[in-house]
């Protein structure tokens, strides 16, 4: 949570209406995808070493996803601002996050879990790799990252809408079969 208020500074100072330090606009978009890349890599080794160590508290699991999605959210939204996200990926994006969380809420509400599957992983992987490709927008040593960042960005969009749907589907099946077992009961 604590990294998230640098990389918004930093792609907010990338744009070109706010035409403060735009020397640096390179290193500033440097600057916020190395802060996503290691919040990033904090989230999962947090999330890993309390799952296996079984040291899962209920203020970690509220608190995680919420800075998952404040971290996911805010630079997407950034990303877009500065036009290096179209808005249609963004909406996908964005929604999906929106939607998933409602949908554990239900879930939870209902006495289900949602586990996490490969589709949403993919989806998360291919997103932490996106997403600082395009905050760095760059071609170091000719590295296309700015179409890499756009592949990736991409595919996690494809992978978005069909784990949703997928989500979804399982969701609404457990509900039926329980429902069902009720009035049968």
């Amino acid at each position: 949570m604590l990294l998230i208020p640098i990389i918004i500074v930093s792609l907010f100072l990338c744009k070109d209406n706010i035409n403060l330090l735009p020397e640096y606009h390179k290193e500033l978009g440097y600057i916020a995808a190395w802060t996503f890349v290691i919040a990033s890599i904090t989230d999962f080794l947090d999330g890993y070493i309390a799952r296996n160590r079984k040291i899962v508290t209920v203020f970690g699991s509220f608190l995680d996803p919420v800075a998952d999605k404040f971290l996911v959210i805010s630079s997407i939204i950034l990303l877009n601002d500065l036009h290096r996200l179209p808005v249609l990926i963004s909406i996908i994006l964005v929604l999906r996050e929106l939607y998933i969380t409602s949908l554990r809420l239900l879930a939870l509400e209902r006495g289900f879990k949602v586990p996490v599957g490969a589709f949403g992983k993919w989806k998360t992987a291919f997103q932490m790799i996106g997403i600082p490709m395009l905050m760095a927008y760059d071609k170091p040593w000719g590295i296309p990252m700015i179409t890499m960042g756009n592949i990736f960005i991409y595919l996690a969009s494809f992978f978005s809408l069909y784990s949703a749907f997928e989500y979804s589907f399982n969701l609404f099946k457990k509900l039926k079969l329980k429902r069902n077992q009720m009035l049968n009961s």
